[in-house]
This record gives C-alpha cells, structure tokens and sequence, in this order.
C-alpha cells in the first residue's frame, strides 16, 4: 500500500511539474501586445443583404425628353399604373397576388493590406475584390392591363480600396474603415405585358460608389489573424432604360398614345444599390 501510495504521489508531483512546461510547448511563442505593422493577405465570406425600399416605384418619359417624371394615362385620361408596386418580385399581375422580397446573397473574396503602429493606434490601407451570389435588388409596379414590371440589378464583382484607423488592445484590434469601391452590376426587365414592345438601353455595366464599416481583427499566433466586420457599401447603379414601343398593341395603347406615338421610355425611381455584409476572414501577416 505504501508503494501505491508513493508511486501515486510521485506521478502527481511529476504531472504537476511537466503540465506546466508542456502547456508552455504548445502555446504560441508571441507577445501580449503584438505588432500590427507591416503587410498581410487574407480571405473572408460574408452574407449579404440589399436594401429593401417598398416605396420604390417605376417612372417614366413619355415624350421622350430624357426626364423621367411623365405620367402615363389611358385614353381616358386615367393613371395608367394607379395599382402601385413593390420592392420585389411579382407572383402574378395584380398587387393582391403578393411579392417577394429580395432574398440574402453571398460573398467571397481576398484582400492584401498594409498597418502601421503608433502606440495603440493602428492605421493602415486595404484592397479588396469580391465575388457575389444572390446579392440583387428588385423592384414591380403593376399597370391596369392587368401586367406586370420587373427590373432587377445584381451585383457580380466589386473591388474596393479603403482606410483603416484602429485601436489596438491585448491581442484584439478594433478598427473603422472606409474608402471607395467599384464593380461591375447586371441588369435585367421581366414583364406579363405580351402586346407591346420592349427594348433595353444601358450605357455600360460600372458601378461607383463607397464602402464603410467596422470590426475586429484578433491575433492567434505572430503571423495568423481572424477578423469579423460589418460593412455597407453604396453604389451608383448604370443606367438602365426599357423603351416602351407599340409591338402588337392597339393605337390607343398608353405607352404610344398621340401626340409621341414612338413609345415611352421607363426606368425604377432609385438608381442607388445598397448592400449589408456581415464578414468574417482570415489573415497571414508578414
């Protein structure tokens, strides 16, 4: 008993001394208080959402004087498009039908930056590029026919260069960034309107605009970090012009009614594209 009891204690007074100095063999050898300077890559996903405005309607240029604003009427005089619309997708011809809304996206993509220390506080800058899955913005008004219009934008790729002012603490820093972003944005018309004609006008497919935000990067060994931000972005969509023509409707058609029987012109209200991302990525640092 007494050499169970002996052997019981020198294992503990062994285990007790090694524990200590193996925790110690696979913790990572950095300090506390890292330094963030110098150059790093990374990558990070994220899901996204577009801005949702139900107020969002379809306007027009009915004599074609590149201001869109003009009511379209029935050759009796009535608004053409009184049943409304909405911040979505139509599921048939009338409002009643019901509309659904813009679904959350995804994003992928890879950025390279460079910090400098002073102290705690960190600034540095940061190029990015994107990719998008999902992330659109929709809008349908409702004409009395009954039909439907749908124009939709998406958001294929984007590529940003920003700022980033932070506060280092511990082995976490917390930071504000900002700057601008360009990507490239494709554009769709969907309409139950079979009689008249509809031709698309863009002038291209860029988007400008800016990007703002927020997060967290922390250190989990002297060369490897993790990050997670939330960040919006704006952008000024391309235009996009549908050119309403008379096809096989009849002459008293409201998109060709006398005196500019050539058509109407017809774009959505808002021509910004809005975007939520909520982040999260992983960096190797230099």
């Amino acid at each position: 008993m007494i050499k169970i009891l002996s052997a019981t204690a020198a294992a503990m007074l062994l285990t007790s001394v090694a524990a200590p100095a193996m925790a110690q063999s696979w913790m990572p050898n950095w300090d506390a208080t890292p330094d963030w300077s110098g150059p790093y890559v990374g990558v990070y996903g994220s899901s996204t959402n577009t801005n949702d405005q139900e107020d969002e309607f379809l306007r027009f240029d009915r004599n074609l004087d590149g201001n869109f604003g003009d009511p379209v009427t029935t050759a009796g005089g009535a608004d053409a498009f009184s049943p409304g619309s909405c911040g979505g997708s139509p599921n048939g011809n009338v409002p009643t039908a019901g509309c659904d809304g813009d679904s959350d996206g995804a994003e992928g993509g890879v950025r390279a930056g460079w910090d400098f220390q002073f102290g705690s506080f960190v600034v540095g800058a940061v190029a990015e590029y994107s990719a998008f899955s999902g992330a659109e913005d929709t809008v349908t008004s409702y004409s009395t026919t009954p039909a439907s219009y749908t124009f939709e934008r998406k958001l294929d790729n984007l590529a940003a260069l920003r700022a980033r002012v932070g506060y280092a603490y511990g082995p976490a820093l917390f930071y504000a960034t900002g700057g601008g972003a360009m990507g490239d944005m494709s554009s769709q018309f969907y309409t139950s309107n079979g009689a008249n004609s509809f031709t698309a006008t863009t002038d291209d497919d860029e988007a400008n605009g800016y990007q703002a935000g927020g997060g967290v990067e922390y250190m989990l060994a002297p060369n490897l970090s993790v990050t997670g931000e939330y960040l919006y972005t704006s952008l000024e969509a391309p235009d996009f012009n549908i050119r309403v023509g008379r096809g096989v409707a009849p002459a008293n058609n409201p998109f060709v009614l006398a005196p500019n029987t050539t058509g109407t012109d017809m774009t959505r209200s808002n021509g910004r594209f809005g975007l939520h991302a909520f982040r999260v990525g992983m960096n190797y640092r230099f």
